[in-house]
């Protein structure tokens, strides 16, 4: 088992179930995604491009999926957080019931779209 399922598996709940689905979602819509461990947590990348990661905040009570090319998902900017960031926004969620599984691929289409750019270029 590489690092990155262990880190989703080794969650205590409801934050492994939450993970979980969520891998499932984005594994299934872009299926060339590839799940790499990077900075402790797990992080999908499309080629050498990130596109997202996943962390299980324990002290804030959440599992943010943050978004490196969030300048391109403004669209979307009533579902994403950004919290002072200037290049990450993310969804997060608190249950299984909080994921919106419409705009969460929509989310992933729309990043899917911008592997390759730069990050700082709209």
């Amino acid at each position: 088992m590489n690092p990155a399922e262990a880190y989703i598996l080794n969650q205590p709940e409801p934050y492994r179930t939450i993970l979980m689905h969520i891998q499932v979602l984005i594994e299934h819509t872009i299926p060339e995604v590839e799940l790499k461990y990077k900075w402790r947590i797990p992080c999908y990348y499309i080629g050498e491009t990130p596109m997202c990661y996943l962390n299980a905040s324990h002290k804030k009570q959440f599992v943010d999926v943050g978004f490196w090319h969030s300048a391109y998902l403004n669209k979307f900017d009533a579902y994403l957080v950004s919290e002072n960031r200037k290049v990450v926004k993310s969804l997060r969620y608190t249950s299984l019931e909080d994921i919106d599984e419409d705009i969460f691929i929509s989310i992933l289409k729309e990043a899917e779209k911008q592997k390759g750019k730069s990050f700082y270029n709209k």
